[in-house]
């Protein structure tokens, strides 16, 4: 896969580049803020050349605070063909929610301090890349958290509701129905009755889990 990475950090961005490259990808170009970021994707889309999937880092010069997650939310909506995956130190919501808000497709949201095995880290790269989500579950328990007081949450059973985190975190059944202790077929009914409670008809796409969770963000 090809990739952008935007990180201010001299020495975080060589690394991802140096773990990125050594497991056989491409790291296109790797830049130090935001207004770089866009510049550089607006350079590639000129020459069609767009990457799979930009990482980005949440604080970026000037003011460090929200410039790489707003520059994220832009790319999503300007070129909703590439993944991007956003790495922070913590969850800012306000711009979490938005960047679930749009498309379902390619999107990632992880904590740095809570990404312990690199092999997991590009496993999640690779699969935003592929059009697939990454959240991470302090991320989802923080904006789920955050809802639990609207009334479209009434409802769930609890037991409804911890499905809906571990799908959020882009498992599959067979992986929630693991970490829940449960047959596959109890979570196939468990996820049945969340979409049948917020109204998810049956579609074409495969993306119905993280319109559960959306559901519960924009309500």
């Amino acid at each position: 896969m090809r990739v952008v990475i935007a990180e201010d950090s001299v020495l975080l961005r060589e690394g991802l580049t140096r773990l990125l490259t050594d497991l056989g990808h491409e790291v296109v170009a790797g830049v130090g803020d935001a207004e770089a970021l866009l510049a550089l994707l607006a350079e590639l889309h000129a020459r069609q050349e767009l990457p799979d999937v930009v990482v980005a880092d949440v604080r970026m010069p000037p003011t460090h605070t929200d410039e790489g997650v707003r520059a994220a939310v832009r790319l999503r909506r300007d070129y909703p063909g590439v993944g991007v995956l956003v790495l922070s130190q913590y969850v800012e919501e306000r711009y979490a929610t938005e960047l679930l808000a749009g498309s379902t497709r390619g999107v990632g949201y992880l904590l740095k301090d809570r990404v312990a095995d690199v092999r997991d880290f590009v496993d999640a790269v690779v699969r935003v890349a592929g059009g697939g989500t990454a959240l991470d579950p302090e991320v989802v328990a923080q904006l789920l958290g955050r809802s639990r007081k609207q009334d479209v949450l009434a409802g769930l059973t609890p037991r409804e509701r911890e499905v809906l985190g571990l799908m959020a975190e882009g498992r599959t059944n067979s992986a929630v129905a693991k970490q829940l202790v449960v047959s596959d077929g109890a979570v196939e009914k468990h996820v049945s009755n969340i979409f049948l409670k917020l109204g998810l008809a049956p579609s074409e796409g495969d993306h119905r889990r993280v319109l559960a969770v959306l559901t519960y963000l924009n309500s």
